[in-house]
């Protein structure tokens, strides 16, 4: 089998190929690509091959076949194209064309290699608001769901308002359209199919460091106790030893402070939240919007509901909803190897119960107390407020071995 050349394409069709390439091509006895790249070679007259889905069949007939192939790609094969998965399971040649991105920056006139650049072509935008918060230049590769109006009213929806749009469509054609857009003028505007869209940062974003203050967070009124306080928070994450593609539980989330912190930390991964009262839900929706976190939230009583929620590399639990022996059981059953487990317990009876549950699923647990008094003016002097103290239980499989201060 003759080695597989991929070439990659412009929207100009032949037009944006050197002559060599052109000759491959004409020369090749399989010519294999999308609808689009192969209606620009209508006077091929040998074997065409579209490609549709599933790129694992088309590995098993491109190694089936003893032929001279050719694969357009669209522009760079790749920059997000099928040059990358083909050059990993079979020997290839890669022939670039110039990306969309590389000819969008061109008609801004601005350089992109300090940009941030996310697919969101046939993915999900779940989880976009904290992977773009606060960076100056992002570039967004979308598809006909993920559309700029789809792209505008979902920054809207964060209050994400501090960005400008750059849309370029058709770039390379004859249909080529680039221009500037504010959100609410894109979100109401129409689009070809075939675009990038750019988000320059116009002014300053909100922004809050790790520890998010108590009163920022809405809360249920006129009991506003049921939050995680903050120095809780800061070591209960702390020692959930997140990653930033980290898969993460909030059980019992309630405002929504766990999560919305564990997302601005995990911003390639993915936080799941889950609470039963929907007062406190409506609170924790409230908060996603304005720290900018679009994490997955159930209305539910834990552990029911969990079983949609794909395993965990770490999971918080600030309530368990009076099932915590189960809810235990399916979180140490869940977890990923080398994955943490993160307790506030209140009370000393839920300590313990916490305690014999993990040593009967095989894990270890380190408990740190944390006893905490904030500050508070009395007169022209300053006394000590007691927090309620809280045991924080940090659980782990047996044979690994960490220490947590």
């Amino acid at each position: 089998m003759s080695i597989i050349k991929i070439i990659g394409i412009g929207d100009d069709g032949k037009e944006s190929l050197l002559p060599i390439y052109q000759k491959w091509i004409y020369e090749s006895e399989l010519l294999v690509g999308g609808e689009r790249q192969l209606s620009f070679f209508e006077d091929y007259t040998k074997e065409k091959l579209v490609i549709k889905s599933g790129l694992s069949n088309l590995v098993e007939t491109l190694k089936s076949i003893n032929k001279k192939v050719v694969v357009l790609a669209s522009g760079d094969p790749l920059f997000y194209g099928i040059g990358g998965y083909l050059s990993k399971k079979m020997e290839v040649e890669i022939y670039p064309n110039l990306s969309s991105v590389q000819l969008a920056y061109a008609k801004v006139g601005d350089s992109w290699h300090n940009a941030d650049c996310i697919s969101i072509h046939g993915r999900s935008m779940k989880g976009l608001a904290q992977r773009i918060n606060g960076k100056d230049n992002v570039i967004l590769l979308t598809d006909d769901i993920n559309n700029p109006q789809a792209i505008a009213k979902y920054l809207l929806n964060f209050g994400m308002t501090e960005y400008r749009a750059f849309v370029a469509e058709n770039l390379g054609s004859k249909e080529e359209k680039t221009g500037w857009y504010e959100l609410e003028e894109m979100k109401d505007s129409t689009y070809s199919n075939l675009n990038v869209v750019i988000l320059f940062r116009q002014k300053r974003a909100p922004f809050w460091t790790m520890g998010i203050p108590d009163h920022e967070f809405s809360q249920r009124k006129p009991d506003k106790g049921l939050i995680t306080k903050k120095e809780v928070r800061v070591l209960s994450l702390m020692n959930m030893a997140l990653k930033p593609t980290s898969i993460v539980w909030d059980i019992g989330t309630c405002t929504g402070s766990v999560g919305i912190e564990a997302g601005r930390i995990a911003k390639g991964g993915e936080v799941y939240a889950i609470e039963k009262n929907e007062k406190d839900l409506e609170n924790c929706l409230e908060n996603m919007k304005k720290f900018r976190v679009d994490m997955t939230v159930k209305h539910n009583k834990a552990p029911e509901g969990l079983e949609d929620f794909p395993n965990p590399d770490a999971v918080f639990i600030g309530g368990s909803g009076g099932e915590l022996k189960k809810l235990l059981n399916i979180c140490c059953n869940r977890l990923k190897q080398d994955g943490r487990i993160v307790l506030n317990a209140a009370t000393i009876e839920t300590l313990y119960e916490a305690s014999q549950a993990f040593k009967e699923e095989g894990f270890k647990a380190d408990i740190t107390m944390a006893q905490i008094s904030r500050s508070k003016p009395i007169l022209h002097m300053n006394r000590f407020d007691a927090l309620n103290p809280i045991y924080i239980i940090t659980a782990y499989r047996e044979e690994e071995d960490i220490e947590i201060e």
